[in-house]
């Protein structure tokens, strides 16, 4: 593939676009204008809540999409519409919720997109700073649980919190069939393990499947740069692609690396693969 036949490039956010900082660097920001200037198009695929991303990207960013909460919802960036959203039905989240109860895990149960940063949660007696800490980050839309008189609406999703231990994670796992499990770095301590409960449809890989076949961009005309385990089948959908230096050892192994979110790394996976300058 060369610049001529690259149509989308597709990059997460935290980690990945954003520095440390939760900036965009002068480079990168120059390299987002470039593929405007190519008619390439600029798609921005977050674990983040439309609420969440407004709080780092202003309204005149220069992308053209965003795929957010995971893949739940795409929003066209330059016209301001909501093109497509998913959502877990209420006995769904019903059933879900009484599993977590019942093994203790510490949950939130999100409601649907575009009200998604709103959401009730369930704790248990463990210990979970991590957990506490989105809470606070969010206090202004949290709202305890009562599982005696919760109705269990339907959900955009639900989202457990997990110490670092992926045997437990795994073993919650098997719990669920049919729908779609993504596992997360926590962006808040960058340590604890996010389970991100979704439709079984949901994911970022099927937001840019979604958002191909509605622009009629064939996949081998795709490229995208992530930098964490829900970036997995972003990175497998897309032709080309890239993870940067700073991601999880083992995900380094399973694709091309480029610099880290602190060097630019958006930019330097174009330069490694394309005649970007």
């Amino acid at each position: 593939m060369n610049n001529q036949t690259l149509k989308i490039v597709i990059t997460d956010l935290d980690g990945t676009l954003l520095n440390n900082n939760r900036e965009v660097s002068l480079t990168d920001m120059k390299s987002l204008f470039w593929l405007g200037e190519k008619n390439i198009v600029r798609v921005i695929a977050t674990g983040r809540n439309f609420f969440s991303v407004s709080k780092v990207l202003k309204d005149n960013f220069p992308i053209d999409y965003l795929i957010f909460s995971s893949g739940a919802g795409v929003f066209d960036w330059k016209n301001k519409v909501l093109m497509h959203s998913q959502y877990l039905p209420g006995y769904e989240v019903e059933q879900i919720s009484k599993i977590l109860i019942n093994n203790q895990v510490d949950f939130m149960i999100h409601e649907i997109i575009p009200k998604n940063h709103k959401f009730v949660f369930h704790r248990s007696d463990n210990q979970n700073p991590d957990f506490e800490r989105r809470i606070q980050v969010y206090k202004d839309f949290a709202v305890e649980l009562n599982p005696e008189t919760e109705k269990y609406d339907h959900a955009s999703q639900i989202l457990a919190v997990f110490p670092n231990n992926v045997d437990l994670f795994d073993n919650i796992q098997q719990k669920f069939n049919d729908i779609k499990i993504i596992r997360t770095t926590s962006p808040l301590d960058g340590d604890s393990i996010w389970m991100e409960i979704f439709p079984e449809s949901v994911s970022k890989g099927h937001g840019i499947d979604w958002l191909c076949k509605k622009l009629r961009i064939d996949p081998e005309h795709t490229f995208s740069i992530g930098n964490d385990y829900n970036d997995i089948d972003m990175l497998e959908y897309t032709a080309e692609k890239y993870i940067v230096s700073n991601a999880p050892e083992d995900l380094k192994q399973m694709f091309p690396v480029c610099k880290s979110n602190i060097e630019s790394g958006f930019t330097d996976a174009l330069d490694l693969h394309f005649d970007f300058n």
